[in-house]
């Protein structure tokens, strides 16, 4: 990376210096990822989504909320002298940076220690009831000290979403001599601040199963986390796959791209959803949209090869979209586009009408948080 794109990536790059507005960010991803959840539940009845595919967005979901719980009680007390500001990228994702996590999962690392050489949650709000009955005075650097335990009980609870989040089986059963796994794992992309989530279905004739392989499991966990950028398209990282490891077959790989998220109170991207948003004048917690993509390759035939001077393997052939024309440049065999929005922006998005949202699902959250399907 150039230092002139690294000077570019930094200028995206905005703190929080507000203790209100880290709230409100704060509270705008709860409810989001409150209503991903929903639209899950929602894919998996028209059978979009299977309902295994659901439990295991839903694992790295709930994931993501606990990771920013543990940040929102980092920088509850944002603002105030001393203390930390969030970093999110305002220009492309509306995420939080990687950097973000990176320093959470090394605070992680250390939770157990600051909590053991810190006051108790009950001495530390019985402090506070003293020096506000007591002292009449604002109890801040109590109430610093309160977040700053909350943040490392979170961390220290665990199942927090990691900038790497390694690969995992579940076991689908056996066709002959052949056992059919499906693995998951996910990342938040540094290259552009998102979380994204994989799943692969694959056939294993190898001689021990795959989880119980002490030698191809840790190398199929290394390479899937060297190749998950996305940067890299379907087709590339499934051939690569295919290649390195003669006896585990890939029929099926999907990419979840979770955002990006637009609001006209925090980003600045440009396009159709930032205006919408501008022009809808939303109030408060509603000013918001989320992007939701879904990539998906498909194996279409095999192939056998020579391997050597007597033995054979098989090869994938990847079926590539067959009606944009563009499935060599995309490297998939179809992608389906959503995007996730309060009542208010849907209206203004189906009366402007702006080019290319035609094709794209919208998931509308109504009151009580009830989310309505269009295509």
């Amino acid at each position: 990376m150039t230092s002139e794109v690294k000077d570019q990536l930094t200028r995206d790059h905005v703190a929080v210096t507000d203790t209100f507005a880290a709230r409100r960010y704060f509270r705008k991803f709860e409810r989001i990822t409150g209503h991903l959840v929903r639209v899950a539940a929602l894919m998996e009845q028209d059978r979009s989504l299977s309902k295994q595919d659901v439990a295991i967005l839903g694992g790295y979901i709930q994931a993501l909320a606990r990771t920013f719980r543990a940040l929102s009680m980092k920088y509850l007390m944002t603002g105030r002298e001393g203390a930390e500001r969030l970093e999110f990228d305002a220009r492309e994702s509306g995420f939080p940076v990687s950097s973000e996590l990176l320093r959470m999962a090394n605070d992680a690392q250390q939770a157990e220690r600051h909590l053991r050489n810190m006051p108790g949650e009950a001495a530390l709000k019985s402090d506070m009831v003293q020096q506000i009955v007591g002292n009449l005075s604002v109890p801040t650097r109590l109430q610093f000290a309160l977040a700053q335990r909350k943040y490392y009980q979170e961390l220290q609870g665990g199942d927090l979403f990691w900038t790497r989040n390694d690969p995992e089986t579940i076991w689908q059963g056996n066709e002959g001599k052949r056992r059919r796994f499906t693995l998951h794992w996910a990342v938040y992309d540094s290259q552009v601040n998102l979380p994204v989530i994989y799943l692969m279905d694959l056939e294993d004739t190898g001689k021990v199963a795959l989880p119980k392989d002490s030698t191809r499991w840790p190398e199929v966990q290394q390479h899937l986390m060297g190749q998950s950028l996305g940067g890299l398209k379907l087709l590339t990282i499934a051939q690569g796959f295919d290649r390195d490891f003669d006896d585990l077959h890939p029929k099926r790989l999907r990419r979840f791209h979770l955002g990006p998220m637009y609001s006209s109170a925090f980003t600045r991207q440009s396009g159709p959803l930032q205006q919408v948003l501008t022009e809808s004048h939303a109030p408060e917690g509603e000013d918001w949209a989320l992007a939701w993509t879904m990539e998906e390759l498909l194996s279409d035939r095999v192939e056998v090869e020579k391997s050597g001077w007597f033995s054979t393997v098989e090869r994938e052939i990847f079926a590539l979209d067959p009606f944009s024309g563009r499935g060599a440049d995309t490297g998939t065999t179809r992608t389906e586009r959503a995007i996730i929005l309060p009542e208010r922006p849907y209206q203004a998005l189906a009366e402007s009408n702006p080019p290319g949202f035609r094709e794209v699902r919208k998931f509308v959250v109504g009151a009580g948080g009830r989310v309505i399907s269009y295509r």
